[in-house]
């Protein structure tokens, strides 16, 4: 590799009906945004108002695409499949403190739904991410979902996908992906689950994540 890492915003989608109430697990239910949701989605705009992007990825479903929209990206935006949410087949709509009451000791990165996604499946999509964004340079923005946000980001250092249940994402929240500082072949977490509040002073945050 001769040319140095892009660097990844990654943004999850903001609140919805479903992970505002008992956390049910959303993977092809397409729900919009809530009132919060949007809110929240908004401020991301100022965040990247001077930012330029190589590229912007959206996933199809309406709550990344309208978070991509609200944050101003949505000229640019390229929609993916590949960043959509985890496919949860049977386990669709349920807290996960619903399906250990059938499955007790259930994990999505380890086990995969039935009727659904195995982890292994969930790989091969983040890896197709990884192969795409490595043929680019400079910022490339993701908006994705929280789950397959978390495996994306295991197997960009390299990890397996269950080491992705040692992550988690709020709505609406940036983490950034990238080169290790003065290692730029070397990806790393730079950033994780950053949230901005209304009160922020936009400009002083985006020098905390190194826009």
């Amino acid at each position: 590799m001769t040319v140095a890492l892009p660097q990844l915003i990654l943004i999850r989608h903001g609140e919805t009906a479903w992970s505002r109430v008992g956390g049910k697990h959303t993977g092809t239910t397409d729900l919009a945004l809530t009132q919060q949701g949007e809110e929240s989605a908004r401020r991301l705009l100022p965040y990247f108002a001077d930012t330029p992007f190589a590229r912007v990825l959206t996933s199809p479903m309406q709550r990344a695409r309208q978070t991509c929209a609200l944050a101003g990206l949505d000229t640019q935006a390229q929609v993916s499949s590949d960043l959509s949410e985890w496919d949860y087949g049977e386990y669709e709509g349920r807290s996960t403190t619903d399906i250990h009451r059938d499955a007790p000791g259930w994990s999505v990165f380890r086990d995969g739904c039935p009727g659904g996604e195995s982890p292994a499946q969930v790989s091969d999509r983040a890896d197709r991410i990884v192969a795409e964004v490595l043929a680019l340079e400079g910022n490339i923005a993701l908006f994705s979902h929280g789950q397959f946000s978390c495996a994306l980001a295991a197997r960009w250092i390299g990890l397996a996908v269950i080491e992705g249940q040692h992550l988690a994402l709020d709505p609406a929240s940036v983490s950034v992906l990238g080169p290790k500082p003065g290692h730029p072949f070397v990806p790393v977490i730079t950033r994780w689950n950053i949230q901005v509040p209304q009160s922020d002073p936009f400009t002083e945050k985006a020098r905390h994540v190194g826009l």
